[in-house]
């Protein structure tokens, strides 16, 4: 039985470090609302990957393969949520004393990445590129499970830190509106990256 776990996190650490559209949600909400304020949308990100690791693990590649349609007009469908996000992050402007809204708590993160394309296909390549033919399901599951959430725990709340960090340097600037039409679009283009670049 073997599943290779240092590649998977390696693996793992490369896609969940790397920008895209749950990675920008993070640091805008940080930028937004202050990083402690955005703890339970960020606890909610990081267990939202759970609710794709464990139907995958134990079968949905299966109704993918019966209706391909359903998987590509859910990509379509979730592109679409995402950039609908980063149209909402690139009208905010930073208030870095009192927030005029609540800041999305841990239901909201728990929808980002179902909904995220990216987070799909990193899940899929987990299983298909370090998982041997012969480990059982439960173990497979678990422990990419394991790995993602692991990598997730460090690498979330540093993108958050960072958005809180850079509000605190631009918030009330010219740079401000900039800034937050860059995050948007730095959304876009990571869905739109997953969608027709071939990337994960």
């Amino acid at each position: 039985m073997s599943i290779a776990i240092l590649p998977l996190a390696v693996f793992a650490a490369s896609q969940i470090g790397t920008p895209g559209p749950a990675n920008m949600a993070l640091l805008a909400t940080g930028a937004r609302f202050g990083f402690r304020a955005a703890l339970p949308f960020v606890a909610g990100v990081a267990l939202g990957k759970q609710l794709i690791i464990w139907p995958i693990g134990f079968g949905l590649m299966e109704l993918a393969e019966a209706a391909p349609w359903l998987f590509i007009a859910l990509k379509y469908i979730s592109a679409a949520y995402i950039i609908w996000l980063a149209w909402k992050v690139a009208n905010l402007r930073l208030n870095t004393t009192a927030s005029t809204g609540a800041a999305p708590g841990f239901a909201a993160g728990l929808i980002v990445h179902p909904l995220n394309p990216k987070a799909w296909a990193m899940i899929v390549g987990s299983f298909t590129a370090f998982v041997g033919p012969d480990v059982p399901t439960l173990t497979a599951t678990a422990t990419i499970a394991a790995v993602l959430l692991g990598c997730q725990i460090i690498m979330h709340p540093i993108w958050t830190l960072a958005g809180d960090r850079i509000a605190k340097t631009v918030a009330g600037t010219r740079a401000e509106p900039y800034l937050m039409w860059t995050l948007a679009g730095l959304t876009v283009a990571s869905v739109l990256f997953v969608l027709f670049g071939g990337g994960t």
